[in-house]
């Protein structure tokens, strides 16, 4: 059974340089070998998903809601896998993706960016989630996006949200999404806050406030082993 790590876009070129790119964070979060990365964006073949264990979708700069073709895709996929039962985690547009394709809406968020370190805060239906039941009331996370789950899919649970972005976590079955980055250290996020500085300051958003930051992202980052554990143990599908 194969683990992926689907890939739906790359870090800026001066960040990835330095740091690597998303499928190299997530895959060092999860902490073992053995996940594969498919490049979606390229239109790579993805196996069936009787053939797949679980699945990692990456973030990106592009935006579900321009419905690229690589996009509709792998949202045709991913209900798919879904529907059989294959543990999915989506960050970010991962996140938003996956929210789509289960009958979600995706657009962009009426207030604007969340960029930075935010504070999430779990709902009361997390305490009982395996995934997040384990993390604090709150936490801290590292946040870059321009669109949101503006409505969750049918039959989903809430699982984590803030005053800015009320749906920075949710479960459908097997299938979870977060709008925060597990995957980032606070590095990776004040790379981005530097190079995006000219842009966030046309919107009103000052970089270097945004980046005066306690830097402690570790209960978001401990997600990633989560999910790993849970698919090393295996997940009763079904029949």
């Amino acid at each position: 059974m194969q683990r992926l790590i689907i890939k739906t876009g790359s870090a800026l070129p001066a960040l990835r340089e330095r740091l690597g790119d998303y499928e190299d964070w997530i895959a060092a979060g999860l902490g073992e070998g053995g996940w594969r990365v498919v490049d979606a964006t390229a239109l790579e073949a993805l196996p069936p998903p009787a053939a797949v264990a679980g699945v990692v979708v990456t973030g990106s700069p592009a935006m579900v809601s321009d419905r690229a073709p690589w996009s509709v895709a792998l949202a045709t996929w991913l209900k798919a896998a879904h529907a059989a039962g294959v543990p999915l985690l989506g960050i970010c547009y991962g996140h938003q993706l996956l929210a789509d394709a289960l009958g979600g809406e995706v657009g962009y968020h009426p207030a604007g960016a969340e960029v930075g370190f935010a504070r999430v805060e779990l709902t009361a239906a997390a305490g009982a989630d395996p995934l997040f039941g384990y993390l604090p009331a709150s936490f801290d996370a590292a946040v870059i996006h321009w669109q949101s789950v503006l409505r969750l899919p049918p039959g989903a649970v809430r699982l984590a949200g803030n005053d800015f972005e009320p749906n920075h976590a949710f479960r459908v079955g097997e299938s979870i999404g977060v709008q925060f980055h597990p995957e980032f250290s606070a590095e990776a996020i004040r790379g981005y806050l530097g190079l995006l500085a000219e842009r966030l300051a046309g919107e009103g958003l000052d970089a270097r406030s945004l980046a005066a930051y306690p830097d402690d992202l570790t209960a978001a980052a401990g997600l990633l082993r989560r999910f790993a554990a849970r698919v090393r143990d295996g997940v009763a599908r079904p029949a």
